[in-house]
C-alpha cells in the first residue's frame, strides 16, 4: 500500500532519519553483519535508510526498493553521486522480490509490514531471499499507534489482520525466521532482529 501525502511528510523528515540512525546503532550491536554483505532494503522511501546502511555496514551489494516511484525518485535525488553508484534503486513489490532463493545476507525493513494487507506473505517472501543465517532487521508499528482516534483520520493503513509483537513473533517463527533480539515498545511498536534457520524436516 502506497503512502498518502501525510505519511510521506512523516517518512521524509529529519526526525525520521534521526530515528533510523538510532535504530541502526541499536541493531548493529545486537547481531554482527560482516563487511561486504549483500543487503536489501524494502520500502526505502527517500533513501535515508540506504545511506545509513551504506555507512554502517559497508555492503558489497545494496539494493533498495519501494512500491512508489515518487519515493524512488526522491531517493535518487537524496543520495550523493558516490552513494548512488553503490545503491541499486528499484520500483518493486515486496511480494515479488527480484532475487533467487537464499542469496541475501540481510534485509532491512523500516516500518513496512504494517502497510501491507498480507503482511505474512510479505514476510515469507523476505525469508525466501535470505540465506540460512541471514538477518532480517525489522522496525514495525502497532495498530494502537496508527489506528487511534487521531491517526486513523490522517494515515491510511489496512484495517484487517493487524499485528502486535506476539503476532509478529509467531508468524516469523512459522517461516523459520525467528526473532532473536527485540525491543518491544508496548503499544507503539517493535525493533527486532530475526535470523533465518534451517527448516526442520518432518
Amino acid at each position: 500500500m502506497k503512502l498518502n501525502w501525510v505519511e510521506r511528510v512523516v517518512a521524509n523528515n529529519p526526525f525520521r532519519a534521526a530515528l533510523q540512525r538510532g535504530e541502526i546503532h541499536v541493531l548493529k550491536r545486537k547481531i554482527h553483519l560482516k563487511k561486504g554483505a549483500k543487503i536489501l532494503e524494502v520500502g526505502c522511501g527517500r533513501g535515508a535508510g540506504a545511506r545509513l546502511i551504506l555507512k554502517s555496514f559497508q555492503p558489497s551489494l545494496l539494493c533498495a526498493l519501494d512500491l512508489d516511484i515518487l519515493m524512488v525518485q526522491k531517493a535518487r535525488a537524496y543520495l550523493s553521486a558516490d552513494e548512488g553508484e553503490r545503491v541499486s534503486l528499484y520500483v518493486g513489490d515486496v511480494f515479488r522480490l527480484p532475487f533467487k532463493d537464499n542469496v541475501l545476507d540481510a534485509v532491512f525493513g523500516f516500518g513496512v509490514l504494517h502497510h501491507v494487507p498480507d503482511w505474512r506473505g510479505a514476510a515469507a517472501e523476505i525469508a525466501r531471499v535470505l540465506k540460512i543465517g541471514g538477518i532480517y532487521f525489522v522496525e514495525e508499528f502497532y495498530p494502537s499507534a496508527y489506528q487511534n482516534f487521531v491517526t486513523k483520520h490522517l494515515l491510511v493503513h489496512p484495517e484487517e489482520d493487524r499485528f502486535f509483537g506476539h503476532d509478529l513473533r509467531n508468524a516469523l517463527e512459522a517461516i523459520e525466521l525467528p526473532i532473536k533480539e527485540a525491543i518491544d515498545f508496548k503499544k507503539l511498536g517493535i525493533l527486532a532482529v530475526a535470523v533465518k534457520e534451517v527448516r526442520s524436516k518432518e
